[in-house]
């Protein structure tokens, strides 16, 4: 049976995620800060294992490790747990430091933490590393500053495990627009129900799991587009 960890899993791209592998099977560890919210999505996934708490917190991390260990194997490693910053999203001059402090905490260390604690049982079942990234990270856009450069070094972070990690996977997924809570802070009270919802991104996750290209930075938009 497949195993898989999944941070940011009590809603959005992450609690998709968690449906459809649920669906295929797999067993699941699900994070999020949250804990109702993951309460709530544990009542749809039955016997998933649900640990409220902030990713940036060790003894949490600690925990999410321990929870993985116990079960003996991990074939995937999703982190998707993101933070925007600021909202609305301020210019690079006007970001307080510890907001952009905190946003490479949760989006840049504490994915790297989960992937050294690990490697291990990665290596064991040759697995695959997904760390969710943006258009942020590649695109110089106005008042992104923290967010975006801190994607962009998810990115680089996962390009170099793809070439130290030669039998494992190592991905950077951009999911592109999608109609979540951290997209909808990034344009506060504006009207995003034109975006897509994250489950019509999943297929892009799941297809980079059965087909197992090449560790890199793939678009969802272009793994959508292309016939399997």
């Amino acid at each position: 049976m497949n195993t898989a960890l999944i941070t940011g899993g009590s809603r959005g791209f992450g609690a998709a995620a968690a449906e459809a592998l649920a669906a295929r099977g797999w067993r699941l560890v699900l994070d999020g800060r949250d804990a109702q919210a993951l309460a709530d999505r544990a009542g749809h996934l039955p016997g998933a294992l649900v640990l409220p708490g902030d990713v940036t917190d060790p003894g949490h991390r600690a925990r999410l490790v321990a929870a993985v260990r116990a079960l003996g194997s991990l074939d995937l490693l999703l982190n998707n747990a993101s933070t925007l910053g600021p909202s609305p999203l301020p210019l690079l001059e006007r970001t307080p430091l510890d907001e952009v402090r905190r946003a490479y905490e949760v989006n840049v260390l504490a994915p790297l933490s989960l992937v050294q604690h690990l490697l291990p049982l990665l290596r064991q079942s040759r697995g695959t590393v997904v760390n969710v990234s943006s258009d942020a990270a590649v695109e110089p856009y106005p008042t992104w500053g923290a967010y975006g450069s801190s994607k962009a070094a998810l990115d680089q972070l996962t390009a170099v495990l793809g070439a130290e990690e030669e039998q494992l996977r190592a991905y950077a997924l951009d999911p592109g627009d999608m109609r979540t809570a951290l997209h909808q802070e990034a344009f506060p009270g504006e009207d995003i129900s034109d975006r897509p919802l994250p489950e019509t991104v999943v297929p892009a996750l799941l297809r980079l799991l059965d087909e197992r290209p090449g560790s890199g930075r793939y678009r969802a938009s272009e793994l959508l587009a292309v016939p399997a």
